[in-house]
């Protein structure tokens, strides 16, 4: 470990040697010591042997940047929590550090960084833990099987008052026409998503029109 103020005086030549040396030293272990350097310039790099940090001096010269953190006991480089990723220009893309939990559950953010499993789960939990499984017929999320008197396409959205009850309908030609079981309920309440189809199909000989029944989806 060696520090020198980097500048040569005017001196006899062994003392210019022994000068010279001990700057070439200093550069040589990066400046390296418990307390920094009496002596800085912008830019200079010096080893922080309390903090075990490399640390470079601001261009101002006014201040230390902590570069990275040497680990002595593993002999290995290791980055700073929450230190940013950025673009050739400066701007943030990044973190590499760990961002709250609070901020992983609410799911808003758009800092990439680095995260555990364990906040993983707790923003899943977070964010399934209010929703209440229905359980009374006709709720909220509910599927129902039901009828409607007219064409209904996949994804489409109709109020329950439109709707009836219904079990599976069947037909069978009796005779030369159509015989059909349709056993209808009550009108639903709140509003439907189709989940299927529904189509008019025509008997024949009398051409009369009959729907049959799909899946329903309540969403309000």
């Amino acid at each position: 470990m060696s520090q020198h103020d980097l500048d040569i005086a005017n001196q006899t030549a062994s003392s210019a040697r022994a000068d010279i040396n001990l700057a070439l030293k200093a550069l040589g272990s990066v400046n390296s010591g418990s307390t920094s350097p009496a002596t800085t310039l912008a830019n200079m790099l010096w080893y922080d042997t309390t903090a075990n940090t490399l640390k470079m001096r601001a261009e101002a010269n006014d201040a230390w940047i902590s570069v990275g953190y040497l680990d002595q006991s593993a002999d290995a480089f290791r980055i700073f929590d929450d230190t940013q990723v950025v673009n050739s220009g400066g701007s943030q893309t990044g973190l590499i550090g760990d961002q709250s939990t609070a901020t992983w559950q609410a799911g808003t953010g758009t800092t990439e960084s680095l995260v555990s499993p364990a906040k993983v789960k707790a923003a899943i939990d977070s964010n399934t833990s209010s929703y209440t499984q229905p359980t009374a017929s006709g709720a909220i999320g509910t599927y129902c099987f039901a009828t409607l008197g007219s064409d209904v396409a996949f994804g489409s959205t109709i109020s329950g008052s439109s709707l009836q009850t219904t079990s599976a309908t069947w037909s069978q030609e009796v005779g030369g026409g159509v015989r059909t079981s349709l056993s209808l309920g009550s009108a639903l309440t709140g509003t439907w998503r189709c989940m299927g189809t529904q189509d008019a199909l025509s008997s024949s000989p009398g051409q009369q029109s009959l729907w049959g029944a799909t899946l329903w989806l309540r969403i309000s």
